[in-house]
């Protein structure tokens, strides 16, 4: 088999500092494709850029937890619309109460028509901290997907070897509910990557580390996401603290990097190349 990665970035629309940063890492670095958070404060200057950008590849990073909801369903949002972030909690009730999964259901269509109004090109969708390994979260994203035309969806399945690790019970049971999303990727006929790099140093994707990491990529598609920011506001610092958003960045511009992939022989790709 062959090596290919997609390199992308997540939380674009969430404030002007993740924008700017995505359209520098698109234009002068390794980055063609983008997740946007449609209820992003900024989501509506992320709009602007990609439009700007038609080479940017952007799809839907839908958002179950920790951040603004479309509908501000009480259901699952407090006062002010904001999902919260106790991950066990939401995973209970979207599972267990009838209410929630009605009103998540909702919720999820509602981005998506929400994306759609922006009049760009579905990519892909994925889950804001990968909710979608939640079969409920996930059979919606699907779902409402299919509707819109969505091609691809993210498995964020990171596998241990290429970071010279044994497997451990989180790696474990990561594998067993990316196998359970797998399923329903399948079963729906859309497209997935085979492996996804990003979740161990979330927020620590600096260009040391990734350039070492990169020739350790296995066969098959890998997803290489970050988390870039040309600074932290002081919303990204409370929920995000200790993300070296602006080091993030720097490796998405690294010639390293890029010349890692070069010399290792791994296609950089996109979703539609699947």
């Amino acid at each position: 088999m062959t090596r290919r990665a997609i390199v992308s970035a997540d939380d674009f629309g969430l404030s002007v500092e993740v924008n700017e940063a995505i359209e520098q890492a698109h234009k002068e670095g390794i980055l063609s494709t983008a997740s946007l958070m449609v209820a992003g404060d900024a989501a509506a200057d992320a709009v602007k850029r990609a439009k700007r950008m038609p080479t940017l590849k952007v799809g839907l990073h839908a958002v179950a937890i920790e951040g603004l909801s479309i509908l501000r369903d009480p259901d699952i949002t407090d006062t002010i619309g904001w999902f919260g972030r106790d991950q066990l909690a939401l995973g209970i009730g979207y599972f267990f109460s009838p209410a929630q999964r009605r009103a998540l259901r909702r919720e999820i269509k509602a981005q998506y028509r929400a994306f759609a109004k922006t009049g760009l090109p579905l990519d892909h969708a994925n889950a804001h901290k990968h909710m979608h390994l939640h079969p409920t979260v996930g059979r919606f994203l699907i779902e409402a997907g299919l509707d819109h035309g969505v091609p691809a969806i993210r498995t964020p399945m990171e596998p241990s070897a290429p970071f010279g690790e044994t497997e451990k019970f989180p790696d474990r049971a990561l594998r067993y509910w990316t196998q359970v999303l797998r399923l329903q990727i399948r079963r729906a006929k859309l497209k997935t990557n085979d492996s996804c790099f990003g979740l161990r140093w979330s927020g620590k994707m600096t260009p040391e580390r990734v350039a070492k990491l990169i020739p350790s990529l296995p066969n098959g598609i890998s997803e290489v996401y970050f988390h870039p920011a040309t600074a932290q506001n002081a919303e990204m610092a409370y929920y995000m603290p200790g993300y070296d958003q602006k080091g993030e960045l720097a490796a998405l511009l690294s010639h390293d990097v890029r010349k890692a992939f070069d010399e290792s022989g791994i296609q950089l790709i996109g979703w539609n190349d699947i």
